[in-house]
């Protein structure tokens, strides 16, 4: 073995020897992560989130109880409370803070510049100003974003697929948990000619304002209803889709959520597939990594999901091609 050769086995040997002893530093340590949750503690999908984190968390060898802490607060959509849980956690001083949701992230990516965040759940990061770039975020933010702003002109493309007699369009969101929602509502105004739809806004605050639409809805000739990504609509599922299926209205939803309590088709990525992936980030942070060296990631991939019960109720029926290419047909 000559000289050179020496010297790169012993430089790789050195490396590997001090990844290996960090990551023993780093489990031999009690490590603590503040957790910020869109979603209320009593949601139905609120322990399958805090599980599918959890479970992906102790295979990277956390362990809570023995080398791990983990503080969660439930915000419930309320940005208000968000705000206030946000800076208790800040104020907790943890390792790391994982946001899921938008608004979640909001209030933290306000608080603190020196805790490392790893957000989940958040569409189009960059058009929203928590980082600059997606391959290089750069600061304490990093972590896993849901839609890009296209999203909407394929929304509008599949609800038109199923129900050709929908001409006329409202995209339901509260401004409040959706502020993001301008991102994907250009695409749709812009494909909306092209499908020969109009598309309107249908604002809401409170449930009073999901029952008003709904019904206006209900009596507009060739009317049909998307409900886009919001944390919002998503604590209500149930109450949006027993309404638009009393009121017959052809309704595309961005969460399989919806399809599998009755809705017509959905569109969208896995929220647990997120937190499981927000483990493997935060798991990298603890063990030395920094957040503005990794990587933004964007989905790889969207769950087309449609509720054929559904279909027959409304009169509908959905594509042969339609159905070969969704990943779940309820019947």
């Amino acid at each position: 073995m000559n000289r050179r050769e020496l010297i790169t086995v012993v430089s790789g040997a050195t490396a590997a020897l001090i990844a290996c002893l960090r990551d023993v530093h780093a489990q031999n340590r009690i490590a603590r992560i503040g957790v910020l949750m869109v979603v209320a503690e009593d949601d139905p999908d609120a322990k399958s989130f805090a599980d599918a984190f959890e479970t992906q968390i102790e295979t990277l060898g956390w362990h809570k109880g023995r080398n791990l802490e983990i503080n969660y607060r439930w915000g419930a959509s309320n940005p208000e409370q968000l705000a206030r849980y946000g800076e208790e956690l800040v104020q907790s001083a943890p390792d790391v803070l994982l946001s899921f949701g938008t608004p979640a992230l909001i209030p933290l990516h306000k608080l603190t510049t020196s805790i490392p965040i790893v957000f989940t759940a958040v569409s189009d990061p960059v058009a929203q100003g928590f980082v600059t770039n997606l391959s290089h975020p750069g600061g304490n933010l990093t972590g896993f974003s849901v839609f890009e702003p296209n999203i909407g002109s394929k929304w509008l493309q599949l609800l038109k697929d199923i129900a050709p007699s929908v001409t006329n369009v409202a995209v339901m969101f509260n401004p409040r948990t959706s502020p993001y929602n301008d991102l994907w509502m250009r695409s749709i105004e812009a494909a909306a000619p092209v499908v020969g739809m109009s598309t309107t806004r249908a604002v809401i605050l409170d449930e009073d304002d999901i029952r008003k639409t709904i019904s206006f809805l209900s009596r507009k000739a060739g009317a049909g209803l998307i409900v886009p990504s919001d944390s919002f609509t998503y604590e209500r599922a149930t109450l949006i889709v027993s309404l638009a299926a009393s009121s017959r209205l052809p309704t595309l939803y961005a969460y399989a959520r919806f399809t599998h309590q009755g809705g017509l088709i959905s569109y969208g990525v896995d929220l647990t597939e997120q937190l499981r992936k927000g483990a493997n980030y935060v798991d990298r942070i603890l063990k030395g990594d920094k957040p503005g060296d990794l990587p933004v990631q964007t989905p790889t991939r969207y769950t087309l999901t449609i509720n054929l019960k559904t279909a027959k109720a409304l009169g509908v029926a959905a594509p042969v091609g339609l159905l070969n290419a969704a990943d779940e047909v309820i019947e």
